[in-house]
């Protein structure tokens, strides 16, 4: 019976099915949904607003406009990617909105799903594992038609094609999720643990002039500049109005302290590479997976700017940790945590008071993902240097 339910949700095919038929259902709905105002007697939006901006900046950078202001008779609030994005997102703005909303959701769900199943070393169990933890936080970032997912995806590809030795397409995937998003760069520490190192840097260098040359197609060199400027700009006032679900949204919210942001990310990361010393440890599969968890979590919980919808990245983190950690109480209170606060409680299944009285006044969503990054970090600088047994047959 065991041997059945494993060999059924184990279904590639099925898997992906599934997950298409709830991509379209949802990005149906919000196509369906009426335009609604955020505030009574404003403008109306549609329910799909952030791609309406995603679509709109390729609008604006086609008629040389400034990308990094409010346009808010066309969508509510601000574009916050590279150029680059923009540009790149011109495939989907070229077709009506039932279509490209559609394929953008799509184009998230398909990326994360293939690089789960692309790990090397993980039997498909676990592959089902890891999708089924980020499953609930997955539906609520392509119900925000968010790039998480394929921020996401992005990262672990890399991952996976680094541990299958192709550099020249996994250097591909971790340019494209910085041009996404500026956090992305964190996951440039996975090259430490890779020979070839030189020319990692050489298809690194290639892809990320590749990438910024884009835009040219569309705008003047001067222009550009200027968006860039423009973009700075934005992300200088951004960060001074939030603390986000974070490290610094819980040390704000749970003992008042007025942070100051870059020292607190600068601690995060002199954490982040402390077992990264462990030069001997390169060489274990476990180290190098256990690292990749820790990539996905630090770049949300060390985000001043980090929403609810951008936490799939860090459970995606959970849930490789997780399907490769000793299954005892300590692990499995901490994933129960982690699909309580982080997962459910910004739903309907959550109850509603404990939300509003203490996850989102104690930035609780956080906690889970910052307590079993701590336990990473510290599993990684106790673990063996060696490599296992079960990795030598794998």
């Amino acid at each position: 019976m065991k041997e059945k339910i494993i060999k059924l949700i184990s279904n590639k095919r099925g898997i992906f099915l599934i997950l298409t038929l709830f991509s379209v259902a949802i990005s149906i709905q919000a196509l369906v949904t009426q335009p609604q105002a955020r505030e009574e007697g404003g403008i109306e939006y549609q329910a799909y607003n952030n791609y309406t901006i995603f679509k709109n900046s390729f609008v604006h950078l086609v008629n040389n406009q400034d990308l990094y202001v409010m346009y808010p008779k066309e969508n509510w609030d601000l574009f916050k990617y590279t150029p680059t994005f923009s540009a790149l997102f011109g495939f989907f703005a070229i077709f009506p909105d039932w279509i490209g909303l559609n394929l953008w959701n799509l184009l998230n769900v398909w990326i994360l799903v293939f690089a789960i199943y692309y790990l090397p070393r993980l039997d498909d169990f676990a592959k089902v594992t890891s999708i089924l933890i980020v499953l609930i936080e997955l539906i609520t970032s392509i119900q925000n038609e968010q790039s998480n997912a394929l921020l996401t995806g992005l990262i672990i590809f890399t991952f996976g094609l680094l541990e299958n030795k192709r550099y020249f397409f996994a250097t591909l995937m971790m340019a494209i999720s910085v041009y996404i998003k500026l956090f992305g760069i964190v996951g440039f520490a996975l090259f430490l643990f890779y020979p070839d190192k030189w020319k990692l840097i050489k298809y690194t260098s290639f892809w990320m002039v590749i990438l910024f040359l884009i835009p040219l197609i569309f705008v003047s060199f001067d222009q550009y500049i200027q968006l860039f400027i423009s973009y700075r700009q934005m992300l200088i006032h951004d960060q001074s109005i939030s603390y986000g679900y974070s490290v610094m949204g819980i040390l704000n919210s749970w003992f008042g302290l007025k942070i100051n942001m870059l020292l607190i990310i600068l601690t995060g990361m002199a954490v982040f590479l402390i077992p990264l010393f462990k030069f001997k440890a390169y060489q274990n599969y476990l180290f190098r997976l256990l690292a990749l968890s820790s990539i996905l979590i630090w770049v949300v919980i060390f985000n001043y700017k980090a929403e609810s919808p951008t936490f799939i990245i860090a459970m995606a983190g959970v849930a490789l940790w997780f399907v490769k950690a000793k299954i005892n109480a300590l692990n499995i209170g901490l994933l129960v945590l982690a699909i309580l606060l982080t997962s459910l409680s910004p739903t309907d299944i959550f109850p509603s008071f404990l939300r509003n009285e203490y996850v989102i006044p104690f930035t609780l969503k956080a906690l889970p993902c910052i307590l079993i990054w701590m336990k990473i970090i510290y599993d990684m600088i106790r673990m063996e240097n060696s490599i296992k047994p079960e990795e030598l047959n794998s």
